[in-house]
């Protein structure tokens, strides 16, 4: 195949995963957006309490619950759809495991909410978990109907039922918290009124979730009436030989991602008061790297169908390098527009007393950075069917997690969390790296790519500095600009030839 060939074939690819990571990008941006606007809300209405603080504890068991259920059957679903043999019975017998999966441990979860909810320090609501189990149970069912629609190449159809069902969740919350109370004030014997309590706080937010999920749910069934009770039971055998590896890495990505919340309640010499208010700190600063966490998101829902479409072409291994530099490029810009003007971007925060724990954003900034790298690379062991590299990879952050959040958060409170969830990820990023190159080899140009991210951090550090000097808004937001445009323009100056070749952006390059 010629240079010019290779050129052409990479940039239709790159605007294939361009024009999917926007769609896909955009509706998960702008719904994760609509849902992170419910942090002002919720601190404000929160303030002073604990209430956010236990909200946090129960969304950091969801994910973690979903593992289990899931089964990382949606990752298989893209894996095994490329195969002709696998594909008439694919999608049924995915689905069919999922319905077991999620009514064996639903019920698992129904029957010890009592004993979780103990775990998680809110002993007095095992309603929470309740309405957890639920949730969990929905999201998990809708998955395989989204990934569907991902792979037939439906993103507006994905994004709307995503949007539609955030706003849902949003007003639903803002009836429950704002509008019930007032009512309860001026017409106390209003219809509306049948089924509020109002001591039930935290427990409306998780129930405009479930019934955000119902509809979700209901919204997909397009996708689910394509379900047939056909079960294959070779194609299954074979998928949960692929998957059960990357289900236990799963979990460990769980614990790297939320556990920190669950230890910091548990091993913080405070009153349990004073520890789940700590934890609603550091879960609101956390929501800060929104930015980066939002676009690694997206650029996952899109690049996951991409990475394995392109692996019959020949120079996928080259695809992946230049898809990885563009991915690195990106985020390293986000980093700077959060990190530089992070006195506006903490007006999320309606309560002033959790700025405190601003000090931790830039690190967790860094630390999903690095995660998204990982992402990227894991690309390697999921195309040479060596899965279980990524538990072994993802078992490492869990030790470097629990170790890290053990022994130091009885010192360093939230900060330790930080930096843990930074070795963690730089760890399975830098593991990652240097295993996959033995295996699947791919030509990142990597020490660019450091020399970029060092590059970033070294501005951020000369920003404080000078606004250490003088503390003044006008003047941080002068000098954020100006570090801005000199790193846009000397990535530009750097990487010309590459953006010249990108479609729509290149002929004004």
């Amino acid at each position: 195949m010629s240079v010019l060939e290779t050129n052409t074939l990479f940039l239709s690819s790159i605007k294939k995963l361009a024009g999917q990571t926007m769609w896909y990008g955009v509706s998960s941006i702008f719904a994760r957006f609509l849902n992170y606007l419910l942090t002002p809300y919720l601190t404000l209405k929160f303030s002073g309490t604990a209430e956010y603080g236990k909200m946090s504890l129960v969304y950091s068991l969801i994910p973690f619950l979903n593992v289990a259920v899931l089964f990382a059957l949606d990752t298989a679903y893209f894996r095994y759809i490329q195969k002709k043999e696998a594909e008439p019975h694919l999608y049924d017998t995915l689905l069919y495991t999922l319905f077991i999966n999620t009514l064996f441990i639903t019920g698992i979860i129904l029957l010890f909410r009592h004993s979780i909810a103990a775990f998680i320090h809110l002993d007095d609501h095992p309603e929470y978990i309740t309405f957890t189990a639920f949730i969990i149970a929905l999201e998990a069912l809708s998955a395989l109907p989204f990934a569907k629609l991902r792979h037939e190449g439906r993103p507006k159809r994905f994004a709307l039922i995503r949007v539609s069902g955030i706003l849902l969740n949003i007003a639903l919350t803002f009836f429950f918290l704002s509008i019930c109370p007032r009512l309860a004030k001026t017409h106390p014997n209003s219809v509306w009124l049948l089924f509020y309590s109002p001591g039930f706080g935290v427990g409306y937010v998780l129930l405009a979730n479930l019934i955000s999920s119902a509809f979700q749910f209901l919204a997909l069934s397009g996708q689910l009436a394509q379900f047939r009770w056909k079960f294959d039971k070779k194609v299954w055998t074979e998928i949960m030989i692929y998957a059960l590896p990357l289900t236990i890495a799963g979990f460990g990505g769980m614990i790297n991602e939320t556990f920190d919340r669950i230890m910091l309640a548990r091993r913080l010499p405070y009153t349990r008061e004073a520890a789940d208010y700590q934890v609603g700190i550091y879960s609101a600063c956390y929501k800060l790297s929104l930015l980066i966490t939002l676009f690694v998101q997206a650029f996952r829902m899109a690049a996951g169908p991409f990475f394995f479409m392109q692996s019959v072409e020949e120079n996928a291994p080259r695809t992946y390098a230049r898809v990885m530099k563009f991915f690195v490029i990106t985020i390293c810009l986000m980093f700077l527009v959060v990190a530089l003007y992070l006195d506006i971007w903490k007006q999320f925060i309606r309560d002033r007393k959790m700025w405190e724990g601003l000090d931790v954003v830039p690190i967790l900034l860094f630390a999903n950075m690095f995660l998204g790298i990982y992402y990227n690379l894991s690309i390697w062991y999921k195309l040479s069917h060596r899965t279980s590299a990524g538990a072994y990879i993802t078992f490492i952050g869990v030790g470097v997690t629990l170790f890290v959040n053990y022994f130091f958060i009885p010192r360093f409170g939230y900060l330790a969390c930080a930096w843990a969830t930074f070795l963690c990820y730089g760890s399975m990023m830098v593991v990652s790296f240097v295993w996959g190159q033995k295996h699947y080899r791919i030509p990142y140009a990597w020490k660019k790519l450091v020399a970029y991210m060092v590059i970033v951090a070294l501005l951020y550090f000369i920003h404080r500095a000078l606004t250490g000097w003088w503390p003044h808004a006008l003047f941080s937001y002068t000098i954020a600009s100006l570090f801005l445009l000199a790193y846009s323009f000397f990535i530009l100056q750097v990487e010309k030839k590459e953006f010249r070749k990108l479609p729509v952006i290149g002929k004004y390059i």
